[in-house]
């Protein structure tokens, strides 16, 4: 079960030791909701649902923290771009803000305050916190300033204004920088112990590494920063399989960099050269959905074997796994990984 070491562990793993035990996370959100009794949409809206949620999943599955990611809509709902979702659909953005000067004088004036949902997820998180304390890494969420762009305008838009209007999108970033700074510090102050910084739309699948180096790495590195400054852990994910950007994601002061599931781990650790703690990457569909419990054992040994016991890693699937997930292979994960440990 939740041990009360389980951040000193965590933090040996950032600091490139090996653990005492080694912290297992899996991104079983979706599943989790699921299998608790629960619907997307009351989870997603309603403090006590999530928080009830994450501590039935915990205690039935024994993972090492909450991961309260929850969907990427939470912070841009008030600011007034659209979403869409219901019932077990996880919410998206759309009907984007216009990329006009006027929005961003708006958003200035808007400014950062608590509303909607952030205050659900606010809640969720100190409920989670108070029933576990010390025994669980609490890690809420926050979007990375250039996928926060994307968000807010639209990726397709945001890539058009790469190439022709380069200093609207750079005025962007700060305002929506600071935005999500006050969010993941108020998360801190909630009872997060760690944030998970979501920036898949700024991957090696949607940008180059010369764009990623010049728009979106320091405003990632100041946003880990300040969470960092405030006690909180950052792990950074952009579902990264390309080595070139784990590269560059490697210099921006994160805690952990989580791999995406289509990189081999082993090419990862080289690519990263002992620059930060990494998290990963087993594959959610190939095996934690589609997979035997003895398949999901052998991917889990296997990463523990050539992966973990060298320090500098924490065990996780390298994705959101999918809400039809079978129970016994999100115990088959947990167990295997205990196991392979001792």
């Amino acid at each position: 079960m939740a041990y009360a070491g389980v951040m000193t562990d965590i933090r040996r793993a950032v600091a490139l030791e090996r653990p005492v035990r080694l912290p297992v996370f899996v991104c079983s959100e979706e599943a989790d909701v699921r299998l608790c009794g629960s619907r997307y949409d009351r989870y997603n809206s309603d403090a006590a649902e999530m928080a009830r949620v994450q501590i039935e999943a915990i205690e039935r599955f024994d993972y090492d923290w909450a991961w309260l990611q929850v969907d990427d809509c939470i912070e841009f709902e008030p600011l007034g771009v659209g979403v869409e979702g219901g019932g077990d659909i996880l919410p998206a953005t759309c009907r984007y803000l216009p990329a006009t000067d006027d929005t961003l004088t708006a958003l200035r004036r808007h400014g950062y305050r608590v509303a909607g949902r952030m205050a659900v997820l606010l809640e969720a998180i100190g409920r989670v916190k108070a029933h576990f304390g010390d025994r669980v890494c609490v890690t809420g969420r926050v979007a990375a300033p250039f996928s926060s762009v994307t968000l807010a305008f639209g990726i397709t838009e945001t890539l058009l204004l790469l190439y022709d209007r380069p200093d609207f999108v750079r005025e962007a970033l700060k305002v929506l920088a600071e935005y999500q700074r006050c969010f993941a510090l108020d998360q801190i102050q909630a009872g997060a112990d760690a944030l998970w910084m979501g920036d898949c739309n700024a991957s090696g699948h949607l940008v180059s590494p010369a764009i990623y180096r010049e728009f979106a790495q320091e405003p990632a590195r100041q946003l880990s920063a300040a969470c960092r400054q405030a006690g909180g852990e950052v792990i950074y994910h952009a579902s990264e399989e390309q080595p070139a950007m784990l590269d560059l994601q490697a210099d921006a002061g994160f805690s952990v960099l989580s791999v995406g599931p289509g990189l081999d781990l082993a090419t990862a650790r080289d690519t990263v050269g002992g620059r930060v703690c990494l998290c990963g990457n087993v594959d959610p569909i190939a095996v934690l959905l589609r997979s035997s419990p003895e398949g999901v054992r052998a991917a889990v040994e296997r990463t523990v074997d050539t992966i973990s016991r060298r320090g500098g890693h924490i065990l996780n699937s390298g994705e959101m796994v999918p809400r039809d997930t079978p129970e016994a292979n999100l115990r088959a994960f947990v167990e295997a990984g205990r196991q392979a440990w001792r």
